[in-house]
């Protein structure tokens, strides 16, 4: 870079020499005003060219480099992002596949439930009517128990009133009589 710098300096200096050349001469010297011109100008066009051709060539090598570098890392970016991109693709397209696998398995698995539900529910009901004939065939027990009870309470209320109104002291007497006679005839057999 610093012989680049030097060239393009020293290019100045032959210009600015030349320039200077032209207005100090008058114009009855033109001819040998022409060959330093041509002088100049081959001077100039030879240092250029020599120094064009040292460092412009190593310049262009590494610039052709660096580009060819950097073309090769973006195909390399560009072919990971393009992999990527298919990668992600699928992973999309399988996301759809596992969602609509997931609704479906919910779907089963909604309808698995509801059908255990109705089991349960059925069973419960079941159940439930069996406790229930069970809880009225107690009841109707019972109330019959209560109604023999009452039946036989009532029985003995309107025998006991039979009785009593038949019942006169001649007839107790005989009854008491008669009680004592059985008692005798027990106690004479043992």
């Amino acid at each position: 870079m610093k012989r680049l710098s030097l060239a393009w300096l020293l290019m100045l200096a032959c210009a600015a020499f030349v320039g200077a050349q032209e207005s100090a001469q008058t114009k009855e010297q033109t001819e040998p005003i022409i060959v330093w011109k041509w002088a100049n100008f081959a001077i100039l066009a030879v240092g250029l060219g020599y120094l064009a051709r040292k460092h412009l060539p190593p310049f262009f090598r590494s610039r052709t480099a660096e580009i060819q570098q950097g073309i090769t890392e973006a195909q390399k970016v560009k072919r990971d992002a393009e992999a990527r991109a298919v990668q992600v693709e699928a992973r999309i397209q399988k996301l759809g596949e596992e969602i609509e696998q997931f609704r479906t398995q919910s779907r089963e698995e909604m309808r698995q439930e509801g059908e255990r539900i109705r089991q349960e529910t059925a069973k419960q009901l079941s159940h439930l009517e069996q406790q229930a004939q069970q809880e009225i065939e107690a009841v109707g027990k019972a109330a019959r128990r209560e109604l023999k009870i009452y039946a036989a309470k009532l029985a003995l209320d309107l025998a006991g009133q039979r009785v009593s109104a038949r019942l006169n002291a001649g007839t107790e007497t005989m009854l008491a009589d008669g009680f004592i006679q059985d008692l005798q005839r027990r106690e004479s057999k043992n």
